[in-house]
């Protein structure tokens, strides 16, 4: 392998692998928000430069967070020298020096993710803001999890980042007595870093497994913190997210085939499922529904039945149903609804499911979701009707992003 070759991977891999935790680190050690992500950008910069020159240093992660600290540095003394005084500055979004005197939150990572989750902002601006700036998503990546066009999901981090900079709200580590109005949004924020993990927006890829393994550390250590600082409802839901991201985890080396190609649940070897995940997280399915079921625990303890069944015919999904009507009153939303129409089609037939996904799709909220397409066409499939089932596919495939669940499409559209 080329220098310039091993150097541009290095720094992809470290930027994929340690971005949030490099920015985390940053922020704690400048106290700046803004500068410190220009500081991280910019040493990443330097590192493609100076790696393919030098070699790529022994400790990657270490190398960016000091060229990126000796940067903020200089950011600081020019603010201070052409702008006006340091101690008159108040950055727009700013790190109170309690980030290091807060022993609730032990992780840099996790600490930032409280802060950026400000009950000021509407919780779906903090979650944006969270997944932004902590898992380096794209806007792109962001939209889709919202189920919004990309310019849309641009305009609200844009007016989220101007409130805060207009308002002056402060980003400081929540006390241990405010961490409860934060506890949604930044679990919802760890469970869709988890899902661009589990499901990629795009790239060749069909796992990242380095986000997976992220999130599930995070979910841990928030279980953690709310069993000290909370009431049983948030920690219920902790437990429950941690149940579900173990759950979907245990099936990840059988999601890909040996030409890394995605095989479907129903096809899976489950002989290669992770047993000892299963073991682990089947006992937190049954804690989290014990104080009261929440969104996270109902979906744990769908994902308990798929992982329960030694064979896909062996599936309860009579219960799945169940599952997901109690879901759908307690969280309503389209993917929800389209969720139950596949486990309706498991039940009671692919008509019936057809039908409810049908009016879905006349409602218009899922138009640009791949997966109701996908799914729409495999009831087709299944139904005999492949010239239908044909085109909902290539609608599907007009709206795929990954590569890999677009050449599963591309398959399933020639074995019409």
């Amino acid at each position: 392998m080329s220098p310039d070759r091993a150097a541009d991977e290095a720094v992809e891999a470290v930027w994929r692998s340690d971005w949030g935790r490099i920015l985390a680190t940053l922020i704690r050690l400048v106290g700046d928000f803004e500068i410190a992500e220009d500081a991280a950008q910019e040493a990443f910069t330097a590192a493609v430069d100076q790696w393919r020159t030098s070699g790529v240093p022994d400790s990657p992660r270490a190398w960016i967070i000091q060229t990126a600290r000796h940067k903020a540095i200089d950011h600081i003394r020019r603010r201070a020298q052409f702008e006006e005084p340091l101690e008159s500055h108040s950055p727009s979004i700013t790190m109170q020096p309690t980030i290091e005197e807060t022993p609730e939150i032990p992780d840099d990572l996790l600490r930032l993710i409280f802060t950026c989750c400000h009950p000021a902002l509407a919780t779906e601006a903090q979650v944006a803001l969270t997944l932004r700036t902590v898992a380096g998503l794209e806007t792109d990546q962001i939209a889709r999890a919202f189920l919004v066009p990309e310019a849309t999901m641009a305009q609200r981090l844009v007016r989220a980042k101007r409130k805060i900079r207009d308002a002056g709200i402060p980003y400081s580590v929540p006390a241990a007595i405010d961490m409860p109005e934060r506890i949604d949004a930044v679990l919802t924020v760890i469970y869709l870093v988890f899902n661009e993990g589990y499901a990629p927006t795009r790239g060749e890829t069909l796992v990242r497994t380095d986000l997976c393994t992220e999130a599930i550390r995070l979910g841990h250590l928030v279980r953690t913190l709310v069993n000290a600082v909370t009431s049983p409802h948030p920690l219920a839901e902790a437990t429950g997210l941690v149940a579900l991201m173990l759950l979907h985890d245990s099936r990840r080396g059988a999601r890909l085939d040996e030409a890394g190609d995605l095989v479907v649940l129903e096809d899976q070897d489950r002989s290669r499922w992770d047993r000892s995940k299963i073991a682990e997280a089947l006992p937190l399915v049954d804690e989290s529904l014990r104080a009261g079921p929440g969104p996270f625990a109902l979906q744990a303890a769908i994902a308990a039945l798929h992982c329960q069944a030694a064979r896909a015919e062996d599936t309860d999904w009579p219960q799945i149903v169940r599952l997901y009507e109690v879901l759908e009153r307690l969280q309503p939303s389209s993917i929800v609804s389209l969720n139950r129409a596949v486990a309706v089609a498991m039940v009671d037939g692919p008509q019936q499911g057809l039908a409810l996904i049908d009016a879905l799709a006349a409602a218009g909220d899922l138009d640009n979701y791949h997966l109701l397409h996908a799914a729409r066409a495999d009831l087709l499939r299944r139904m005999g009707s492949p010239e239908e089932a044909a085109k909902s596919y290539k609608r599907a495939l007009a709206l795929v992003s990954n590569e890999g669940e677009r050449r599963f499409l591309e398959r399933r559209l020639r074995e019409l």
